[in-house]
């Protein structure tokens, strides 16, 4: 782990990469984000046959990134246009990729037509005008799935269930307004429908939400069935498989979530004497969540009344706004003190003018922890970059991906110029 009392990450010296770089900065590990799309290849897709994996490039999604995830023959679950645009520009294999969303636009659903995305999620009755509109302009039939709200509630944190009834995400199972939408896609000439999506939520750490969720879903396979003669051909079930959320965590293995999903899709499958469906899953921070490490250059520190030390940092909740959405805990190192015992309780913040922004409460750090020492912080891969802002006029950090001690920098560091590109002042005020 260290070399030279340094933090070392996928070989590389993480002091020489904050000196080479800059700081803050986003290290993505190369070799762990092939080692767990291996992985899910290992233990899903060659284990269970009609199968199918799809990263959620939300978690983080740079052309680099869109490389990767095509080289291990996964596919890309996008949300907007601009991630159909990143992963199109990369080459990714558009056949591979699913367009979710609740609230498309024509414009994105014209791009994922034209760009040959291979499954668009409808959200909404009301979408399927939307996207038969855009089918009929473009000349493309588009290729479908809906997502249902399985009516699970998930246990995690609020803002990140997704499957309970209330959800702004998907179809209710309650009444006929799935039952309507189907028999009227059947009728179109401009769309197919292949099955259902659904998703009970993010950063699940217990299978129970994923199983109880087959149950609604097969149950209403069962009567699109028998009432439409519908079959459905893939079922899409989402991911959200968690990863360690404090220090010392076991990790979760995908086997954990996947295995009872399967063994009870199939079971329920057969009981109701359905054949069973394509199943696809979308992880996507449990791909890229631990790849990843922020590093900070350490500035203030300060003691305050109640035995609290401060330490500041050259960033904060731009490049991670998590702990303040969300709650969200990490844990760290003093990436050029790595041998010292980690002795002094300190809150590490950032430097933006918020009285919440926190990085982290409470955490142990070297005793001897100075200005200028590099802070590492671990388990950013996912939704730090994908989430970051301008906020306070902050420029955003680069990223750099490492791979066996070679370092390549895959985002550049913005500048001060760059935060006024497409920037004007009217005539008047000059």
């Amino acid at each position: 782990m260290s070399s030279r009392e340094h933090l070392v990450f996928d070989g590389c010296d993480t002091v020489e990469l904050a000196n080479t770089f800059g700081t803050p900065l986003y290290v993505l590990s190369e070799t762990a984000i092939r080692e767990r799309c291996h992985e899910v290849k290992e233990d899903f897709l060659h284990k269970y046959p009609n199968t199918k994996a799809v990263y959620a490039s939300k978690a983080f999604l740079t052309m680099a990134m869109a490389k990767i995830i095509a080289s291990e023959g996964l596919g890309l679950d996008v949300v907007s246009g601009g991630e159909i645009y990143t992963a199109y520009r990369a080459g990714f294999p558009m056949e591979r990729t699913v367009f979710h969303g609740n609230n498309k636009t024509l414009e994105e659903l014209q791009l994922a037509l034209e760009t040959g995305v291979g499954r668009i999620v409808a959200d909404s009755e009301s979408e399927i005008d939307i996207i038969e509109e855009a089918a009929r302009r473009r000349g493309k039939k588009a290729i479908l799935l809906l997502r249902v709200a399985p009516g699970v509630d998930a246990e995690t944190h609020k803002y990140i269930a997704t499957g309970h009834t209330t959800s702004k995400f998907g179809f209710s199972l309650a009444g006929d307004t799935l039952l309507r939408t189907i028999r009227r896609i059947m009728a179109s000439d401009l769309l197919e429908l292949k099955g259902f999506h659904s998703h009970v939520g993010s950063q699940l750490q217990s299978n129970r939400s994923h199983v109880l969720a087959v149950d609604a879903l097969v149950n209403e396979m069962n009567l699109m069935f028998k009432q439409l003669g519908f079959v459905t051909e893939e079922l899409n079930i989402g991911g959200g498989f968690g990863v360690p959320q404090h220090q010392g965590d076991t990790r979760t293995t995908l086997k954990y979530f996947i295995d009872p999903i399967m063994s009870h899709v199939t079971t329920e499958c057969e009981k109701a004497g359905l054949v069973r469906p394509m199943i696809i899953i979308e992880p996507g921070r449990w791909i890229v969540s631990e790849a990843g490490i922020t590093l900070y250059r350490v500035g203030s520190i300060k003691d305050v009344p109640g035995g609290i030390t401060y330490v500041g940092v050259d960033g904060g909740m731009t490049d991670n706004p998590r702990p303040a959405l969300y709650g969200a805990q990490y844990w760290g190192v003093v990436a050029n003190k790595a041998d010292e015992p980690a002795e002094k309780k300190v809150t590490v913040v950032g430097k933006c003018c918020e009285s919440g922004d926190v990085l982290m409460r409470e955490v142990f750090v070297a005793n001897t922890i100075s200005r200028d020492d590099i802070l590492a912080v671990f388990n950013t891969g996912a939704y730090n970059f994908s989430m970051a802002s301008n906020y306070n006029r902050i420029p955003r950090a680069a990223v750099v991906l490492v791979r066996n001690g070679e370092s390549h920098v895959i985002v550049n560091r913005q500048s001060y110029d760059d935060l006024l590109l497409g920037e004007g002042i009217p005539q008047h005020l000059l």
